[in-house]
């Protein structure tokens, strides 16, 4: 392997037939190359997707009600149906084991002063379950707790963006705020994934805001997120069981899909991960097809090397070389091409890919990469398949006659 004359015989062939050796050498770059870019992209698309569901808790059921569009036990169609904090109590303690983190929402569009600044912010009553469905990272201060849904505390937890338009000097914790004539004292500020929409509202304890609307009991939306323990089918199977019990309280037919509406990521994810799941058997495919063609082409290419050096075989073996020193020049060769060649197609590959960075976001690809255990992996294939390429019609170009291959046009 490390024999000087070897080395010098290898690089001497290799300059005396530089367009046989490009041509070897490029189909295995190229195959390289493409399974890297493919890979890359498929990776990219996986994290488009999964980004899309990082803004909220991703295990989340959501309830919410709307106006009927069929007649049932006497009552009218176009009823308008209204969840309040009983019905919300009715789903938590439905199945209580499956239950994670939650919260009822109360919205309520309400103009909200800060010394010379105002302006109209979405207001939010909830429990201290939306913290975590909402997926909000506290920057200053503290969230509510139930201590302050008890005592009906005028608090507020106000979102990053809140602070900038109001409060823009020092931290706001302990100012006080105007919400719609009523003051609440600032407990903390949140960031928030979802970004500056998200980011400009406010939390205050759902008692507090119902209480304001003349003592209402009224709930918009009611957030369960489901046990980590479900399986996917399981999640979906809680998710219609919460569904058809809330509507046979509030008297909603079964068949009627506006009265009660639900909406379970479980149902998302578990199609998202279908289609992930065909994309990326569709990718590795065509990378896999690409790898192969790549090993078909330096198969071929080496088979015609070997045939056109048929007479030079004819002479070594003729001057004494023996057949296993024909096959091991003849296979060393074809590795050193596979391998240099393949570290080329790696290096532009990863190149590719770096310079494609997070410019096809508007394409739901963002940032495309591959693991280099993959590229690994799909680099000794091909120096594995060089070799057996070599060492194939080498082996049988060594047990020709010195005669016969001296023959040979």
């Amino acid at each position: 392997m490390f024999d000087l004359d070897r080395w010098q015989e290898i690089f001497s062939s290799i300059r005396s037939n530089v367009l046989r050796t490009v041509l070897s050498g490029f189909t295995v770059a190229l195959g390289l190359f493409i399974f890297i870019v493919l890979f890359g992209i498929g990776k990219g698309l996986q994290n488009a997707f999964s980004e899309g569901f990082s803004g909220d808790a991703k295990n989340l059921i959501t309830i919410v009600t709307g106006k009927t569009t069929i007649a049932y036990k006497g009552l009218q169609s176009d009823r308008t149906v209204t969840l309040n904090n009983g019905d919300y109590d009715f789903l938590i303690n439905a199945d209580k084991k499956n239950v994670g983190a939650s919260s009822p929402r109360y919205n309520a569009s309400l103009m909200v002063k800060y010394g010379k600044e105002s302006g109209i912010y979405q207001v939010h009553g909830a429990e201290p379950g939306e913290q975590v469905i909402e997926n909000r990272k506290m920057i200053d201060g503290r969230y509510i707790t139930p201590r302050d849904l008890e005592g009906k505390q005028n608090v507020a937890v106000i979102g990053r963006m809140v602070q900038r338009d109001l409060i823009k000097n020092g931290s706001p914790v302990g100012k006080e705020l105007d919400i719609n004539g009523s003051i609440f004292k600032v407990i903390g500020v949140f960031s928030d994934d979802g970004g500056d929409w998200d980011e400009r509202h406010i939390t205050v304890p759902i008692t507090t805001l119902q209480q304001m609307k003349k003592g209402s009991d009224t709930v918009n939306i009611a957030y369960i997120s489901y046990s980590d323990k479900l399986t996917p089918e399981q999640a979906i199977k809680y998710g219609d069981e919460l569904k058809d019990k809330l509507k046979s309280r509030k008297n909603v037919s079964p068949d009627d899909e506006n009265g009660v509406r639900v909406w379970n990521n479980a149902k998302n994810m578990n199609d998202t991960f279908i289609f992930m799941a065909v994309l990326t058997a569709i990718v590795g495919f065509i990378g896999l097809g690409t790898l192969l063609a790549g090993i078909i082409g330096i198969s071929n290419i080496m088979v015609y090397i070997v045939k056109e050096r048929t007479k030079e075989i004819g002479v070594r073996k003729a001057i004494g070389a023996k057949p296993s020193g024909i096959v091991g020049l003849i296979v060393q060769e074809s590795v050193v091409i596979t391998v240099v060649s393949g570290l080329v197609g790696v290096g532009i590959g990863v190149l590719t890919l770096s310079l494609i960075g997070d410019s096809l976001e508007e394409f739901f690809i963002k940032s495309p990469s591959v693991g280099w255990g993959s590229i690994m992996m799909a680099f000794i294939a091909l120096i594995f398949s060089g070799l057996i390429a070599g060492f194939v019609p080498a082996y049988r170009a060594s047990r020709i006659k010195p005669i016969e291959a001296l023959r040979t046009e």
